[in-house]
């Protein structure tokens, strides 16, 4: 009961004006004992999915769970984040407390200066992305990863039923019966794929003995000083996520290249002595600027330029009027 309530504590920051959770609220105490009790009796079921689409800025299906659902979710994050996060590598950067893009595209630039010396010597790139990411979780194989470091029968018994509430076949006319796909909307999920991608870092830095790997979410790079290594490297890599994971590298985001030609890796184009936006990102945020009302344009501008601090940026600021 104490997590429950802690975890609504948590859960209803910036969502109190919702109509969902306000009606949740109405009965509150009800409705997190009843939540409670099928718990504890074990006659939990998860509620289905409200499916919608958003462009941030290529185009996503999101599914979002009920307000029950979602304070399970909460109070679930709560107990297991702090257990996983331990089990994870420095630099995996993605839904982790104090890491983020800034903080990935940082250690970047340092890894960057201690394998090219400081820029006195070539250093290549490799970056990757996995195809359809979320969409190809397999339920089998992320059960019996959490099995290994899970041994209570009742927090497997409901990640079970968290786990296999959602599945992407359901949702395609034309798909087969697969167990397989996170819902992006769920808070669990953030956390789930951080554990699955976990079998890969550790292959990576402890098989492979990869020192110097970053990875956010399902895009990952390493920085070498010799381009056939790297090159070495791809075959392991495509093998492991193939065969232990079930996933596949994105064909058209595989590439090695120096950082002299320009590395786009988390939204900036970076290069030996500075990092830019990319073109595409740049001529939305100025249209979005240029379009947006005029009461919420001073808050937009300052949300950009907390942004744009991290890169050379002087032209863009400049556009601003700032």
């Amino acid at each position: 009961m104490e997590n429950l309530l802690g975890a609504w504590k948590e859960f209803l920051r910036g969502k109190r004006n919702k109509k969902d959770v306000q009606e949740f609220q109405l009965h509150l105490m009800d409705n997190i004992l009843s939540l409670y009790q099928d718990l504890k009796n074990k006659t939990y079921k998860h509620g289905p999915y409200h499916a919608f689409n958003i462009s941030d800025p290529k185009p996503r299906n999101i599914h979002k769970a009920t307000v029950r659902d979602r304070l399970l979710h909460r109070a679930i994050y709560r107990v297991l984040y702090p257990y996983f996060d331990k089990r994870f590598i420095s630099d995996s950067y993605s839904c982790r407390l104090n890491k983020g893009t800034h903080k990935a595209i940082n250690q970047f630039r340092k890894y960057v200066w201690k394998v090219s010396k400081n820029n006195t010597h070539q250093c290549w790139i490799l970056k990757c992305n996995i195809k359809k990411f979320f969409a190809s979780i397999d339920h089998n194989i992320l059960l019996q990863i959490l099995e290994k470091c899970i041994r209570d029968k009742d927090i497997m018994w409901l990640l079970e039923r968290i786990i296999s509430s959602f599945s992407y076949s359901a949702y395609m006319s034309h798909g087969a019966n697969m167990q397989k796909g996170l819902p992006l909307g769920n808070l669990t999920s953030q956390l789930l794929v951080n554990i699955y991608m976990n079998e890969f870092d550790q292959f990576m830095k402890h098989r492979l003995k990869v020192k110097y790997y970053l990875r956010y979410a399902d895009d990952f790079t390493m920085i070498y000083h010799s381009k056939p290594e790297l090159i070495e490297f791809v075959p392991h890599i495509r093998n492991f996520l193939k065969e232990e994971l079930k996933l596949e590298l994105h064909p058209g985001k595989v590439s090695i290249k120096t950082l002299s030609s320009g590395v786009d890796f988390l939204g900036w184009v970076h290069f030996p002595n500075h990092r830019v936006f990319r073109t595409v990102t740049k001529r939305r945020m100025l249209k979005k600027v240029s379009t947006c009302q005029v009461d919420t344009l001073e808050q937009i501008k300052l949300s950009y330029l907390g942004i744009l601090k991290y890169g050379n940026t002087y032209k863009i600021r400049r556009s601003f009027d700032v």
